[in-house]
């Protein structure tokens, strides 16, 4: 079989079968090594997956709000009586419930935009729901359910009943069910701030997962919420879904400037959870660092010591004609197949421990604790990874074999 292969390979392996117990710890080295960074990358990529999934199944990527009423300045008289002048008070204004200008051309333009998937307008605003002698207020938020079933959704969330919105229609929160004794098909008067009012059916029961949200949570369809709302066609928001989560920010701030409408993005308004995320990323890519420093230094250490006690070998190898570039080929080949040796049992180490992560890791219902996706290309990079490590590791103690004197090396 040797007959086949290159001079430099079958010294190369020569090399490393004869150095036995320092070929087996360094490749159980890089086993650990590249074990822990498949683990632990799978591990942090699935939670934070689910850490953005849970904030992002419950509000859109951006979502674009009418303009806030300004402050106008009052004038007040100064000097008293005498009335010498007068200094502006500037007197905070009622924020009113109110449409965004021109929204379905404005909903035209941004779903125009090549970043966008999704654009769904919606009217929301405060209201009381009635049922006997019992009253709530609530968010009602009344949607087109095509559309915003795709930014939150709604029919997964649901526990009893169906996600049909009609006119005439309301979904409602577990807890808000409980608090109104309301089930499916029960009827519900709605009021508004503003006098409108409307008799509306229980089609669905949802679970938000949040007690606060399902207490105050409601949906009907858009032209109902308009008509309870007072606001005849028009929408008080409009969210907005990007094929790319994390260009968020950049997109909204593109938005506010082409068209002067108030634009928040998930990153602005989850700014703590957002910057726990970065860090969460950095922590990942530091232990990937230096887990693979180690690596490096390891494979590094072995070959130096290999040089040291194959000097006389390599003299002779050098007398008998070998170039120097050969002798380079010989440890960088040592260096690369001892990473890849070590990135296969770490990837075959790291797919058991995710595997049995996924078996035993569950929630008190039987239900993963958090979906963990065993990606291919985690370990083709890997893989990759570990060889380059080893043959960049391997050049340092290679040149220094290369650079041996024959005569010197042979004397000892």
């Amino acid at each position: 079989m040797n007959h086949w292969l290159p001079f430099e390979w079958i010294v190369a392996s020569r090399f490393l079968r004869e150095g036995r117990m320092q070929t087996v710890f360094i490749i159980a080295g890089i086993t650990i090594g590249v074990a822990v960074i498949i683990f632990m990358s799978a591990l942090l990529t699935g939670l934070q997956a689910n850490f953005i999934r849970r904030v992002l199944t419950a509000q859109a990527h951006i979502q674009l709000l009418p303009p806030k009423e300004m402050a106008r300045p009052l004038g007040a008289a100064v000097g008293g009586a005498a009335g010498l002048g007068e200094i502006p008070v500037v007197q905070a204004p009622l924020q009113r419930l109110k449409s965004i200008d021109q929204w379905q051309a404005l909903a035209r333009q941004i779903q125009a935009m090549p970043e966008v998937t999704l654009v769904s307008p919606a009217a929301t605003g405060s209201a009381l729901v009635v049922r006997g002698d019992a009253s709530r207020a609530i968010s009602l938020i009344g949607v087109t359910p095509e559309l915003y079933f795709q930014v939150v959704d709604v029919p997964s969330k649901l526990v009893m009943g169906s996600p049909r919105l009609t006119n005439t229609d309301i979904l409602v929160g577990l807890e808000l069910a409980s608090d109104l004794g309301v089930s499916i098909g029960d009827k519900l008067r709605a009021t508004s701030a503003n006098g409108g009012d409307n008799t509306l059916t229980v089609t669905g029961i949802f679970d938000l997962g949040n007690k606060g949200a399902n207490q105050r949570t409601t949906y009907v369809a858009l032209r109902t919420a308009q008509s309870l709302l007072g606001l005849p066609g028009g929408v008080s928001s409009i969210d907005v879904n990007l094929r790319d989560i994390y260009a968020a920010e950049r997109v909204a701030q593109r938005i506010t400037r082409e068209t002067g409408v108030e634009a928040d993005s998930w990153i602005a308004t989850n700014a703590q959870f957002f910057t726990a995320v970065q860090a969460q990323k950095t922590s990942n890519t530091a232990i990937r660092f230096f887990v693979g420093l180690s690596v490096a230094f390891g494979i590094a250490s072995v070959l130096v010591v290999s040089v040291v006690q194959k000097s006389r070998e390599i003299g002779i190898l050098r007398a008998m004609g070998v170039s120097r570039a050969q002798v380079l080929r010989v440890f960088l080949i040592q260096g690369g197949l001892l990473g890849l040796l070590g990135a296969v049992g770490g990837s075959l180490i790291g797919l058991v421990a995710l595997g049995l992560w996924r078996r035993y890791a569950l929630n008190p219902d039987g239900t993963p604790l958090f979906p963990l996706a065993i990606e291919p290309g985690l370990f083709v990079a890997s893989l990759l990874l570990a060889t380059l490590t080893g043959l960049a590791a391997a050049f340092a103690p290679a040149l220094r074999a290369a650079r041996l004197d024959p005569v010197v090396a042979i004397r000892g």
